[in-house]
């Protein structure tokens, strides 16, 4: 995610980190260098056979793309918010869990718990982004227990049963009553719900027949422009085309990172600092040393 204040007016048109620029630049300069080839060519006659039409179809065309375009980032940009908001809530189910937990359980039984809670952060992240996390898991846990974590499926959901393991075990050997366990296990249950959500938004992309159709006619209306703009903006058509090429594949383009919001793109969540939040609430609760917050490099917090 891109962590920056806000740069002024000429900042703004000079920014390039977390821009789309980069990602579509080559796409730009392929309609720009196509559409003064089209330009050179009705202007030296050797396109006279083409037809040179009128602004009124692009028009009607360009509305409806800006609507289709417009209707697919509000999509790709509720995943990417209703994930945020996920991601958020862990952050106060790990914070009074461990309140909670401080109330109820012995010093040994908490930091187990906590510790098994925050290696499910930690391997939920590695799950959405497809990474191995086994340096980031907590030292206090058995290697045995993260092991066998590591050889699962559903590594997360593993560690996530551990947690629920010793509420179990402080029940049956007398330390909490049923309240407290209930207490505690309402947390649990709800970074359960946390990790399907986050599961559905990562497993469950846009239809691909409607991103198809926004990319193509995406790159159909930029490559037919030139013709509808060279009897009107002459030599002028290739700086028309490339600015609304900037547009649209922009647009396009950014629709597809906030599509999945748990990579590494710049526009993608931190989740990385996000589970530094976690270490440091965890840490501050058992009394140890946290950590210090994860800081942007370049902009860009991951």
């Amino acid at each position: 995610m891109i962590v920056r204040k806000r740069p002024g007016a000429i900042g703004l048109m000079l920014a390039w980190k977390g821009s789309v620029v980069p990602h579509v630049l080559p796409h730009i300069i392929l309609v720009g260098l196509f559409a003064l080839a089209v330009t050179w060519g009705m202007r030296r006659h050797y396109l006279d056979g083409v037809v040179e039409y009128s602004l009124l179809p692009f028009t009607l065309i360009g509305i409806a793309l800006s609507i289709l375009l417009s209707v697919r980032n509000t999509a790709t940009y509720d995943r990417w918010w209703e994930a945020r908001k996920q991601w958020g809530h862990m952050v106060y189910e790990v914070r009074s869990l461990a309140r909670a937990s401080g109330i109820y359980l012995a010093d040994g039984e908490r930091r187990h718990l906590l510790s098994c809670v925050l290696a499910h952060s930690h391997l939920l992240r590695g799950q959405l982004r497809g990474e191995d996390v086994r340096d980031d898991l907590p030292s206090d846990l058995p290697a045995e227990v993260i092991n066998m974590a590591l050889s699962k499926r559903n590594p997360a959901e593993f560690m996530l049963q551990q947690a629920g393991l010793q509420v179990a075990q402080s029940l049956q050997s007398g330390q909490i009553d049923t309240i407290a366990a209930a207490a505690l296990d309402r947390h649990l249950h709800e970074l359960a719900g946390i990790q399907a959500a986050s599961e559905r938004i990562a497993h469950t992309p846009l239809p691909f027949a409607y991103t198809l159709l926004a990319h193509r006619t995406a790159y159909i209306y930029c490559y037919l422009l030139p013709f509808g703009l060279v009897g009107a903006a002459g030599w002028f058509t290739p700086v028309f085309c490339a600015i609304v090429a900037y547009t649209f594949f922009g647009l396009d383009r950014l629709s597809e990172q906030l599509e999945f919001p748990f990579g590494r793109e710049s526009n993608d969540l931190p989740l990385d600092a996000i589970c530094r939040i976690h270490e440091i609430s965890i840490a501050e609760a058992l009394g140890e040393t946290a950590p210090e917050l994860l800081q942007p490099v370049e902009f860009l917090l991951q």
